[in-house]
């Protein structure tokens, strides 16, 4: 609908008109998003696939780097070369410095907030006092590659270099970057990465991330993406190749991103042939066994080995090494591509990862390779270790263990199938589908967990998910909405951050995938925008976009309320009214409304009066009865069966079987309290105790997004209507979607009230001599 724009000056007050009819369209829960999206160009196409004109950068890195094991420093070299892709002129570079995180002076540290101080864990002081770890980057030399220096600014955790001459358009910029900076011990400065002290064997464990100065990503969307890093929101990284050299102590073993390059110079024969043969293994396969791993640990070797890995096409690089590492592998076919899967992990992981890590990494590129796109990189790999979760390319940080005697609760187990899952998932969101993680997390962790959801699924039957299933996600939408966030928020200004990044929206996916949609017109559409995007950096209007042109289904309305909105499910079933056809047969119609009549006309004076009342006058005084003491309207007369008779003989024989149906009608009445449309899912229980479900579509809030009523007519009367019964549209209020109400049931325990023990009073303590 076009609107002029038209201009009244109402008391020296400019008021537009377009201006009230726009904010009252906005309220519509069906308003198109197209005006709320950048617009389509020859980059970014209306359909949501790259534009015939699309680009991106591209940045090599050819790196050497020294781990000093004594002193938990790293020493690196990088040669970068950055080509530009883009239209654009370029006069400056900016990379990212992420270990400035760890400066002293950092901004994450400076902005902290607490609000209160309470009983702490001494290792939870001294996480208090991490700033006193001396981290960050020390710049040793930035140069041309003709060895000029070039100038530079820091900036935060970013820093800019200065060209000497404009970049043009398909032309390469090559510079060289000399760093070095500490390692942060994760249980005390936390962290993506860092290293894990043992003091049982005195050996360390390092996991190493964000470890080298980046590229931030240069795209059309934003021009460069150098929002700082504050520690929630994660990278934006350009694709391309590396080659890394990486020299450790000789007793070290090295898990990385990329394909080992030397492997008969840092492998015994032996593990080199025990690698060879897992490749067509059907169980893991041990490279480094448990033995040799114990021998490492006690050789504290002072000579060192380079362990040489290249990768291509990749948007970032993570390593680990230790003297601890047992490792073992498989191979996974995936298509035509046939994958290692591998694990490396210390002692202290076992029996847990050496049980399940590799396997779990073989089901998730088996599981996410169905639903998205083939997994081409080379590995695939688990690292055991401080972090809990990261991931990088071909590469994954996971912390679940057994306890110390090997045993393991379910929550461990499944926690650590769980981590693996989901981080190896993350090779495909956001290592090959690559999304903004620093403005959009959930375009990484919400596709990821709701892939992960479904992998899950496929591991056992009833595999205990904590997130995916739509009723999962109700304890976080009925919270206090002043603690909430649309999923279209920053990264760094959410403050449920697994609930927004995570759990919504990969309930909101499972419930386009079961509810809306339909699994296949999902999958296909899913898939689609997985093949558009990978290797390329898609944004969120992208994901919309292609969702809707790929299934035909216009999803705006589902968009709006789910990704722009904190608003919750929540419809209730107020009433219901039942409906049969008058058949206007006097001696069907008069009986049956006479003993309605009846049964409704008590109340409580009547029932006291049949024993309070012994005499009434009319009893006494005969004469004051008449026609109407003894008439009665409900009466069937002969008049009554001629007027039937006449209008019986006037219908056709279509209008009779339509007057003698027997049919139930019903009229529901649905109101919108949560303010979030959803389709309407209805369950009937019919007299014969038989269940059928009645799925509506949203569209039919499009004209009255609060209230709704729909007719339903039935075979038998219908003895209790429930609002979705299956809990597939996340409903935060299950009491009043009942009709007629029902009893929601629960429990609760007795117990037997204790004496607590309490300390002594100071007259005890002074009566036993102990003040």
């Amino acid at each position: 609908m076009k609107i002029k724009l038209l201009n009244c000056l109402f008391f020296g007050i400019l008021i537009p008109f377009q201006l009230f009819a726009q904010n009252n369209y906005d309220k519509s829960k069906f308003h198109q998003l197209e005006d709320w999206w950048p617009t389509a160009n020859e980059y970014r196409n209306g359909a949501g696939a790259p534009g015939h004109a699309y680009w991106q950068q591209k940045v090599d890195y050819v790196i050497d780097v020294t781990l000093n094991d004594e002193k938990q420093e790293l020493t690196g070299f990088e040669k970068v070369t950055y080509t530009n892709n883009s239209p654009d002129v370029l006069s400056y570079l900016w990379l990212q410095l992420d270990q400035n995180i760890f400066d002293p002076n950092a901004m994450s540290y400076l902005t902290e907030t607490k609000d209160q101080m309470g009983n702490m864990s001494f290792e939870g002081m001294k996480y208090i006092f991490r700033n006193e770890f001396e981290g960050g980057y020390k710049i040793l030399s930035l140069k041309d590659n003709q060895g000029n220096n070039l100038k530079y600014t820091i900036v935060n955790t970013m820093m800019r270099i200065d060209l000497p001459n404009p970049l043009q358009k398909g032309d390469k910029f090559v510079f060289q970057l000399k760093w070095n900076n500490k390692i942060n011990n994760t249980k005390f400065n936390g962290g993506r990465g860092g290293c894990e002290y043992f003091p049982e064997d005195k050996n360390y464990l390092y996991e190493l991330a964000q470890w080298f100065p980046r590229l931030c990503v240069y795209d059309d969307v934003d021009g460069w993406q150098h929002k700082q890093y504050l520690g929630t929101g994660e990278f934006a990284l350009e694709f391309g190749d590396y080659k890394v050299s990486i020299t450790v102590p000789a007793d070290h073993v090295v898990a990385s991103t990329g394909v080992l390059q030397n492997a008969s110079q840092v492998l015994s024969p032996l593990q080199l042939s025990r690698f060879n043969a897992a490749k067509n293994a059907k169980e893991p396969l041990l490279i480094i066994t448990p033995a040799e791993a114990l021998k490492n640990e006690a050789s504290k070797e002072t000579k060192t080995k380079t362990w040489i890995f290249a990768a291509e096409n990749v948007r970032d690089f993570a390593w680990a090494s230790s003297r601890k590492f047992i490792w073992d592998a498989m191979g996974v076919t995936v298509g035509k591509n046939k994958i290692m899967a591998m694990s490396y992990y210390p002692k202290e992981g076992n029996p847990l990862w050496e049980k399940y890590s590799t396997q779990a990494i073989a089901h998730t590129l088996l599981v996410y390779s169905r639903y998205t796109v083939d997994y081409t990189y080379p590995v695939a790999i688990s690292v055991n270790g401080p972090i809990g979760g990261m991931e990088y390319p071909m590469i994954c940080f996971n912390g679940p263990r057994p306890e110390k005697d090997g045993t393991y609760s379910a929550r461990t187990k499944y926690g650590l199938i769980s981590v693996i899952i989901h981080e190896v998932g993350h090779n495909f969101f956001p290592m090959i589908i690559n999304s903004d993680e620093r403005q959009w997390s959930w375009m990484d962790e919400g596709l990821n967990t709701f892939c992960q959801y479904l992998a899950e699924r496929e591991w056992e039957e009833k595999y205990p998910s904590s997130r995916g299933e739509a009723r999962s996600i109700i304890p976080y939408m009925s919270s206090d909405q002043a603690t909430l966030e649309p999923i279209m928020t920053n990264s760094e200004s959410i403050q449920q951050f697994g609930n927004n990044a995570y759990g919504k929206p990969a309930a909101a996916l499972n419930i386009l995938r079961e509810t809306i949609m339909g699994r296949t017109l999902f999958d296909d559409a899913f898939k689609i925008y997985a093949n558009r995007w990978a290797y390329k950096h898609p944004q969120p209007a992208d994901f919309f976009r292609t969702m809707e042109d790929a299934s035909g289904v216009d999803l705006d309305w589902f968009w709006k309320g789910w990704f722009y909105t904190t608003e919750p499910c929540d419809i209730a079933l107020n009433s219901v009214t039942a409906y049969t056809i008058d058949s206007q047969n006097p001696t069907i119609e008069k009986p049956a409304k006479k003993t309605k009549r009846d049964a409704n006309d008590v109340s409580i004076s009547t029932i006291r009066n049949k024993t309070a009342i012994k005499n009434y006058r009319l009893n006494n005084y005969p004469s004051l009865s008449d026609f109407y003491n003894k008439y009665d309207a409900l009466d069937v007369t002969e008049n009554d069966k001629d007027k039937f008779k006449k209008y019986e003989e006037s219908l056709s024989a279509e209008d009779k079987k339509m007057l003698s149906n027997n049919l139930f009608y019903y009229i529901l009445d649905f109101e919108n309290v949560g303010g979030l449309i959803m389709p309407l899912i209805i369950q009937y229980e019919l007299a014969n105790g038989q269940k059928e479900i009645l799925r509506i579509p949203a569209e039919i809030w499009r004209k009255n997004n609060q209230k709704v009523s729909k007719l339903i007519i039935t075979t038998q009367e219908v003895k209790q209507f429930e609002l979705d019964p299956l809990q597939e549209t996340a409903d935060i209020n299950r009491k009043n979607n009942y009709f007629p109400s029902k009893i929601i049931e629960s429990q609760f325990q007795l117990f037997k009230e204790q004496q607590r023990n309490r300390e002594p009073n100071t007259m005890q303590l002074d009566k036993q001599g102990k003040l």
